[in-house]
This record gives structure tokens, C-alpha cells and sequence, in this order.
């Protein structure tokens, strides 16, 4: 089995990898989030994404973005902490990070076949769907486990 380090990689080895896999028949997953404090709901939905092919690419968030995104107390853990938990995870084959406040540039790069996002978008609103649509691919949502999210976390960690 891959050590998680290895499922780390920067833009450029990462789509060399993306590549090798299409040109090997694989079918390749997108999704991305901050992924700040790893739960159920998290587990849940990117095990659902790992099923819709052969391989699942995760674009995270740098603590910039999600600074940006969340707000300055956030996030909880720092970048390399977060890829490094996910990369753990079996059903991820790759973590790559990116600063901007949304992965079109990943995506465009990467050009994924299936890009995946939460059910609380509509499928035409996900960026990067019209790359992903236009190259061929499908763009697919994933309904939530109710009652998980980070910010339940946090609001009931204060309480206690």
C-alpha cells in the first residue's frame, strides 16, 4: 500500500499522474473542500465519490483559501496536517492543494471524467463543469449524512 506522503503531490506531478491513469483507462474522480476536521459526513460523501470511478483526486484547500472562505479562525488544522489525514484515507488516490478560492484552474489542468460536489449545489452551478462536460466527463452530486459538519463540531465543542 502507498505511504499517504506519497499521495501528496503539487500541481505539475499531479497531472503527469492524471494523465498516465486516463492513458491507462482509468476513470478519474474530482471533488474538492477544506476538509478541516475530518468526520462521518466527510468519510461518508468522499467514499461515495471514490465509487463513481477508478480513481479519486481531492483538491484541498490551502489555509490561505480557507481563511478566506470560512473566516479567519479557520482553519483548525494547518494544510499539511488536513492532506496528510486524507491522503491516509484508502479510497484517496491523490491530494493536491490550491489557493485560489475555487479549483477551476485545478480542474482545468486536471480535466477530471467525473467531477463530484455536494448536493447542496445544483450540478450546472459547480465550477468547473462546463471544463468537465465539455471534455466528455459527467458532473455528479452527493447527498450529505444529515447532522454532520464542521461547523456543527465547532459550535458544540464552544458549548462544552
Amino acid at each position: 500500500m502507498e505511504k499517504a506522503a506519497h499521495k501528496i503531490k503539487d500541481l505539475a506531478a499531479a497531472k503527469a499522474l492524471v494523465l498516465q491513469w486516463k492513458q491507462t483507462g482509468k476513470k478519474v474522480v474530482f471533488t474538492n473542500g477544506c476538509f478541516d476536521i475530518l468526520h462521518l459526513g466527510h468519510v461518508d460523501y468522499l467514499e461515495k465519490a471514490r465509487e463513481l470511478g477508478d480513481k479519486l483526486v481531492l483538491g484541498l484547500n490551502t489555509d490561505d483559501s480557507v481563511s478566506r472562505f470560512k473566516g479567519p479562525e479557520r482553519p483548525i488544522q494547518n494544510q499539511n496536517s488536513r492532506a496528510h489525514v486524507l491522503a491516509s484515507l484508502q479510497f484517496i488516490d491523490l491530494v493536491v492543494f490550491f489557493n485560489e478560492d475555487t479549483p477551476l484552474n485545478l480542474i482545468s489542468e486536471l480535466v477530471p471524467n467525473v467531477l463530484v460536489k455536494g448536493s447542496d449545489y445544483l450540478a450546472e452551478n459547480i465550477v468547473g463543469a462546463d471544463v468537465v462536460k465539455r471534455a466528455g466527463g459527467v458532473v455528479k452530486t452527493i447527498d450529505f449524512v444529515p447532522g454532520y459538519s464542521t461547523t456543527r463540531i465547532l459550535e458544540k465543542i464552544k458549548k462544552t
